[in-house]
Formats: structure tokens, C-alpha cells, sequence
């Protein structure tokens, strides 16, 4: 994706040129993901803005991620024993890595599974629309701490 300025810019012209409110919280929001590389929690984005705006609710973050789903400009990764994550810097389906301890998730490029996504397609008859592909395991930081 884009370098971090510009992806902010994109999310805050398509936020203002469809109507959206752009309240200095939602602004700092849109900030936050277009910096982000590490797929932060609702609650990892809330901390961070309450240091900024600390009358901001989580409500809000929620709010504005829905949003953002709705607009296909956030990638949501819902897991069934933690925090939901998300991306603002690539939110189409792509593969993760995502380390066991730490919870740190990497992303790889969309372009590793697009034959595989092709063959799935031809093989099952199917019109892939949407897919997500995660790896589990542990990260080379936390293989060294054993």
C-alpha cells in the first residue's frame, strides 16, 4: 500500500467526499491506521487516542471502524479467543503470519496466493470473492526467548 501519508489523505478525502464528519478524534483515528503496520485492536486505538482526546469513548473507535468495513477501507481480522485487529493499510484479503505468543501479525503480499486463488476457482467452480489465509507460529523474537 501507499506510504502512510498518502493512505491517510485517501481515507480522510473519501471519508469528506462521501459526507462523513471528520471530528479531530476521527481524523487522529484515520492517522493512527494509515500508521500503523502491527494490525492494532479496537482497544490498542483507544489507548492511543485517549492520550490525545481523553473524553474519546470506545464506542467511537468502533463506530468509525464500521465505517471504515462498510467503505472496504479497513480490513477487520476477527479472532475467536482475542481482540479483533485490523488494517487500514491493506484492507483486502491478503495472508498473515501471525505469531502464537506475541500476537504479532505480519502481512504478506496478495500476489503469493493469486495462482492458488485462480485454481481454487477453476477447480471448485466457485467465484472467489473474499478469502483469508493465516499461518501460526512463533516469531523469530519470541523463538529466541524460548
Amino acid at each position: 500500500m501507499a506510504d502512510a501519508e498518502q493512505r491517510f489523505q485517501q481515507l480522510k478525502d473519501k471519508l469528506r467526499r462521501l459526507g462523513y464528519r471528520l471530528t479531530p478524534q476521527r481524523v487522529a483515528l484515520l492517522r493512527l491506521l494509515s500508521e500503523s503496520r502491527d494490525h492494532p485492536s479496537a482497544k490498542d486505538l483507544y489507548d492511543q487516542l485517549r492520550q490525545q482526546f481523553p473524553t474519546t469513548s470506545l464506542a467511537t473507535i468502533y463506530k468509525t471502524l464500521n465505517v471504515l468495513k462498510d467503505l472496504d477501507e479497513v480490513l477487520e481480522l476477527g479472532f475467536s479467543n482475542d481482540d479483533n485487529r485490523y488494517d487500514g493499510n491493506k484492507p483486502y484479503p491478503h495472508p498473515h503470519v501471525i505469531c502464537i505468543r506475541c500476537r504479532k501479525i505480519i502481512d504478506f503480499d496478495r500476489d503469493v496466493i493469486a495462482s492458488l486463488e485462480q485454481e481454487l476457482a477453476q477447480a471448485s467452480g466457485f467465484e472467489i470473492i473474499s478469502h483469508r489465509l493465516d499461518f501460526y507460529g512463533l516469531c523469530p523474537e519470541c523463538r529466541q526467548k524460548g
